[in-house]
């Protein structure tokens, strides 16, 4: 018997219509465990790299992690895992909400999507009973707006549903899929609506078996009760609203510069306030004791969700109050655009009108103030009218698209991919790395296990390292040595962005949130989730025989696997940079430097790709042997 896992995956072929229920593979889930790691394997073996992203040969793949739908609490995580049309490359999103652990309950740990259906289609599943529908009547029809639509015409109110709006329709390269009070964002949509599929429905009933339940239900009835008495333990941006306001004084502004003298205690009050009278309540994810996101009826808008950080990301880059960034959700987020990218786009698109690269040609009647520019390009971008054809594209491409000195504006892309405009004095060495190797969409998907600055005062310094778990004692001394205004050493950097980055691939392969685990130390908080104590979730729940040292080699596994496909697409140590003004102060030695550690920590050669003996080491000989034939290694 399989134990928390259904051992079945879902292939379907959009193009022919052909439904397959598949057995999985369980060596690989020995191997990678679940979710973004076992997609990471069907990627390599089945998209090549010459292979385009707009292809019917490229895959979408929804995965449950291998503990979604289990007693752990926060175990919900749905991954999203396709070739990306913007980089060309490997692109990851996740979701929480109710949909993962559905998909099991219906027998299903995967949906493997191939081809491209010639009309506008949706997914129902039902257990066994699994259709491809007709969603000609619900083209144009906003995401959430589709997913009631669906639940009337099937019936059911406890169908979960994940839908595109008119973003991923259009192709448009930020478009999110959205599902209720969660989303996947950083580009994956826009494949789900170049398959011509606009939502998929699911509906399960089934049981599904863990290897100890007894002993598993114990120590998940004491997480839930120290996550729930634990203020640290979950997302301080859910009801600490004062705190995740102040993020405004250093991150205020669009991706040219800050807006230092922004802020004050009477702006502050009065966002909270506002904050108040749109709330409609807060809402949880499945099996989890944090209300972290909250309903939000802004007047005119349909009611929706706040998600994360996306309550600042239109104000931040229109120079315009939270009303306005209440407002705006409302409106992309049914159109399904990426809360992170869309802003991006659009303040760069007004950079280039303010310097006469984008003219009253380019933008017909163009509002003069922020808030109107924002909510005419949002118009322009999601239908790909005029300009918004190739905003639609994103930044990078759009500005080699448009010439005429656009690609000076090109200051806030990473690897050609839109990031969140935190601007800062001083380089931050960790995060230099995390941002220049990180294989995922943004730095918010690798950053988190360690606190991002020092804690000033010596002797708060002290107690916190005394009840930090979580962490090895490596990092406890580096915690405790670490000084305000001075760098980590590069030892202690290289060592931080990789106990980061793997901490979120132990997530994504488990499909734990990572306010419990990979991202608390962000803020300073003690992860309840974390390398220690997860083996032990992992062996009740699956039967796996697991200790962190062996945790720790899956998640090197699934980090070398996705750099694999992306050293094949053509990524090397040339691409490995962060944004160009990320940092007023920069020293390029000393980056090329920490690159150089870094590789060598990770077992990779000069040029950033992986040894052999590293590929062997992680039981990745497949990938050896793949370099070998292409001639990889011997062209760097």
């Amino acid at each position: 018997m399989k134990y928390a896992e259904t051992g079945f995956d879902l292939e379907i072929d959009l193009s022919t219509g052909n439904i397959e229920r598949a057995s999985s593979d369980e060596k690989l889930t020995a191997l990678h465990l679940g979710g973004q790691g076992t997609a990471a394997k069907l990627l390599w073996d089945r998209v090549p790299p010459d292979v385009d992203a707009f292809s019917p040969d490229n895959l979408l793949i929804f995965s449950t992690g291998l503990l979604v739908g289990t007693q752990v609490p926060g175990a919900n995580r749905t991954v999203v895992n396709t070739i990306s049309p913007q980089t060309d490359r490997y692109s990851h999103s996740i979701f929480g909400g109710y949909f993962g652990p559905e998909l099991k309950y219906a027998g299903y740990d995967k949906i493997i999507f191939r081809g491209k259906s010639p009309t506008l289609v949706y997914l129902f599943i039902s257990n066994d009973k699994v259709e491809i529908r007709d969603a000609g009547h619900l083209q144009g029809k906003g995401a959430s707006e589709t997913a009631e639509h669906i639940r009337m015409e099937l019936n059911d109110q406890a169908v979960q549903v994940a839908a595109i709006g008119l973003a991923g329709e259009n192709r448009c390269y930020m478009a999110t899929i959205e599902h209720d009070n969660a989303s996947a964002s950083r580009g994956v949509g826009v494949i789900m609506g170049d398959k011509r599929l606009k939502a998929i429905a699911v509906r399960g009933t089934r049981d599904l078996y863990v290897a100890k339940p007894a002993e598993l239900f114990q120590i998940c009835s004491r997480m839930i009760k120290d996550i729930g008495n634990n203020p640290d333990a979950g997302d301080t941006m859910a009801h600490g609203e004062g705190d995740e306001f102040h993020v405004v004084n250093f991150a205020w502004g669009n991706a040219r510069e800050r807006r230092r003298d922004f802020w004050n205690k009477e702006i502050e009050e009065s966002w909270i306030s506002l904050e108040d009278k749109l709330r409609m309540r807060w809402t949880a994810c499945f099996n989890c004791p944090k209300d972290c996101h909250q309903a939000i009826h802004y007047p005119g808008r349909r009611p929706y969700f706040q998600k994360c950080y996306s309550k600042l990301t239109y104000a931040m880059a229109a120079y315009e109050d939270l009303a306005f960034d209440y407002d705006i959700i409302g409106v992309t987020q049914e159109y399904g655009l990426d809360a992170y990218a869309t802003p991006q786009v659009m303040a760069f698109a007004i950079e280039l009108y303010e310097a006469g690269i984008l003219t009253a040609q380019d933008l017909p009647e163009f509002p003069a103030d922020g808030a109107g520019r924002f909510f005419y390009l949002v118009e322009k971008i999601v239908r790909r009218e005029g300009i918004g054809d190739v905003l639609a594209n994103g930044v990078y491409h759009a500005a080699r698209q448009i010439g005429r000195g656009a690609e000076a504006y090109d200051h806030n892309t990473m690897k050609k991919f839109e990031q969140v405009p935190i601007k800062l004095s001083m380089i931050n060495y960790p995060y230099f790395l995390m941002y220049a190797t990180g294989e995922k969409m943004g730095i918010n998907q690798i950053e988190g296990s360690y606190p991002q600055v020092p804690i000033a005062d010596k002797t708060q310094r002290e107690e916190f390292v005394k009840g930090w778990d979580a962490a090895p004692e490596r990092f406890k001394k580096w915690l405790l040595e670490w000084e305000p205004r001075q760098h980590p050493s590069p030892e202690a950097s290289v060592n931080i962005a990789d106990w980061n980055e793997t901490m979120h691939y132990v997530d994504d392969a488990i499909g734990t949130c990572a306010f419990l685990s990979s991202f608390r130390g962000q803020f300073g908080g003690r992860p309840p989730y974390h390398i220690h104590n997860l083996p032990e979730f992992i062996s009740l729940a699956n039967g796996m025989d697991l200790d962190s040292e062996g945790l720790w080699k899956i998640a090197a596994r699934n980090r070398n696997l996705v750099r694999a496909i992306n050293i094949r697409r053509g990524l090397r140590r040339v691409d490995e940079a962060p944004p160009a003004d990320q940092w007023k102060k920069r020293d390029p030695q000393a980056e090329q430097d920490l690159l150089d550690k870094y590789y060598e920590f990770k077992g990779w050669n000069n040029d950033g790709i992986p040894t052999a003996q590293t590929l062997d080491m992680l039981d990745l000989s497949y990938v050896k042997e793949d370099f070998v034939h292409r001639g990889i290694f011997g062209n760097t």
